[in-house]
């Protein structure tokens, strides 16, 4: 069985949080350089992928301008990740749904194919992307086919991503040459450490 093509993958930016480490602003609209970090991602994500979904609960016309659809969590409360990756996975029109944070500007320009390769291979239904002892599970290669079971784990209370993956058949992809492609901007600080030249990695 061969890699799913970028045509079978649909692209999930996932800006629903409340930024609270941000000081309660809209991180994935707090600029980096010469743009806000939602168009740092899309830039690298879009070329990787079919169609492109951004998940967000706030800004919605703000985020709409980016062109491409926008859409809410439907789990209320601001549930985290999970709730993000549920309505994408509602919305997914294609075999495969990919996700990325809005705070990771840096992520490598072959994380979709590295993921459909490792999740191919193991003929599992996620990939997730590691560097060294450290698991991201917010870039995830999963099969939309799973949306049923991620949706039964929430109404049971569930949170966690790392609690989900233990429930199905998943793989670590690893990515330990390139580390830094990894790193997210969750405060003003570190906002302010990457304004120096780094949106040219």
């Amino acid at each position: 069985m061969s890699p799913p093509t970028p045509e079978q993958i649909t692209g999930l930016v996932l800006a629903g949080g409340l930024g609270r480490r941000m000081g309660g602003v809209d991180k994935g609209l707090s600029r980096l350089g010469d743009a806000p970090l939602v168009a740092h991602i899309l830039r690298r994500l879009a070329p990787q992928v079919g169609p492109l979904i951004i998940n967000a609960n706030q800004n919605h016309g703000i985020y709409a301008s980016f062109g491409h659809p926008v859409i809410s969590d439907r789990i209320t409360g601001y549930a985290g990740p999970l709730a993000g990756l549920e309505a994408g996975l509602a919305a997914c029109t294609t075999p495969y749904l990919v996700t990325a944070p809005c705070d990771s500007p840096f992520l490598p320009a072959d994380l979709v194919s590295r993921l459909a390769e490792s999740l191919t291979a193991h003929k599992a239904s996620i990939a997730v992307a590691r560097t060294g002892d450290q698991l991201h599970p917010v870039f995830s290669l999963i099969r939309s086919d799973e949306l049923p079971d991620l949706q039964a784990f929430v109404s049971a209370g569930g949170r966690r991503m790392e609690a989900w993956l233990k429930r199905l058949c998943w793989v670590p992809c690893p990515f330990d040459d390139c580390p830094e492609a990894f790193a997210n901007i969750n405060t003003p600080d570190e906002l302010r450490a990457h304004q120096a030249g780094d949106t040219a990695r």
